[in-house]
């Protein structure tokens, strides 16, 4: 219980301190790519629901173009998406402007994936429970198959994490994290570009 409330959240502080600080010239390298390949703004900007359901805006390097059709909606994310973009999502490049989030307390480096807001009243009450704890980087889904599993799938591995929160477990979810992404495993699902829509039980 003591790691769960006071030494997991030190160190995520520690680490995402020293983080931002060893790695800003590569998100200022990263920053001026994505500025000049896709254009402004840099960074993408999103609510998402983290301890609580409590709504924090979650920050990546964008990936996407804004390309919209004749009726001005955004096209599906596997025509925005561009290979540069793909490049930066296979190797979870996208994802570091998101230790501020976890410095600022919004999220750990451990923990369920942070969903959209608009899934929040689908959740099933045991599905919920993926909120009682901070929302992470990474998580016990993500290193079980990421998008590539489905969303019960997803929603078993999230619960069995907030059941089992441990320093172990969250260092063997790092070292397993490391490994997916040097593999480049289940970025997408099969059906697409990213993660399908969750419409509910």
């Amino acid at each position: 219980m003591i790691y769960r409330r006071v030494v997991k959240r030190l160190l995520d502080v520690l680490i995402s301190f020293l983080a931002l600080l060893l790695l800003s010239p590569l998100l200022l390298l990263l920053a001026i790519l994505v500025r000049l390949k896709l254009g402004s703004p840099v960074i993408f900007r999103q609510d998402r629901p983290g301890l609580h359901g409590k709504v924090f805006q979650l920050v990546k390097f964008r990936t996407m173009t804004d390309r919209k059709d004749e009726n001005g909606e955004l096209l599906p994310d596997e025509v925005r998406i561009t290979p540069f973009g793909k490049k930066l999502r296979a190797l979870s490049l996208d994802e570091l402007p998101e230790f501020w989030n976890i410095l600022k307390g919004d999220m750990s480096f451990v923990g369920p994936r942070p969903l959209l807001v608009r899934y929040l009243p689908l959740y099933s009450p045991e599905q919920a429970h993926r909120h009682d704890v901070l929302p992470g980087l990474t998580g016990w889904a993500q290193v079980n198959g990421r998008n590539a599993i489905t969303w019960q799938e997803k929603f078993q591995y999230d619960l069995e994490y907030v059941r089992s929160v441990s320093f172990a477990m969250d260092v063997k979810i790092v070292m397993m994290t490391i490994r997916s992404v040097l593999k480049r495993e289940g970025i997408s699902s099969e059906n697409s570009a990213t993660m399908e829509e969750f419409h509910g039980n």
